[in-house]
């Protein structure tokens, strides 16, 4: 009686393997039958234009308005200014309007320069 028990190796470990086996073959024809789309259709014949992710749009506007030579302004000068003024805010005016007034108007610079590429973006 002890000769009818089945033992986890070979037999348990055989049938585990064949389900496993036969799960993943059913699953690759499935794949295979039924391919999925990823993504969009990509139109080949409309020009790329390379847009950032939505926090970098604000400096890609800023690249917009200083071209060239004057890149470096709008790059480097402008966005550490605005980090610095945040930095000193603080110190500005405690407890005052001054230092609201100016948060306010850097949330403002920051949202409109996003907004505008993502506009420019949906309107084509």
């Amino acid at each position: 009686m002890e000769n009818d028990k089945k033992r986890f190796y070979p037999d348990y470990l055989s049938e585990v393997l064949l389900v496993v086996f036969l799960t993943i073959e059913l699953l690759l024809a499935l794949a295979l039958l039924f391919p999925r789309r990823i993504g969009r259709p990509i139109d080949f014949t409309s020009p790329y234009q390379p847009m950032p992710e939505w926090y970098f749009l604000w400096l890609y506007q800023l690249v917009r308005y200083f071209p060239g030579s004057w890149a470096f302004i709008g790059t480097v000068v402008l966005p550490l200014a605005a980090v610095l003024l945040l930095l000193y805010l603080p110190w500005l005016d405690r407890g005052g309007r001054k230092a609201l007034l100016v948060a306010l108007l850097l949330l403002a610079a920051f949202l409109t320069l996003t907004a505008i590429p993502l506009i420019r973006s949906f309107t084509g």
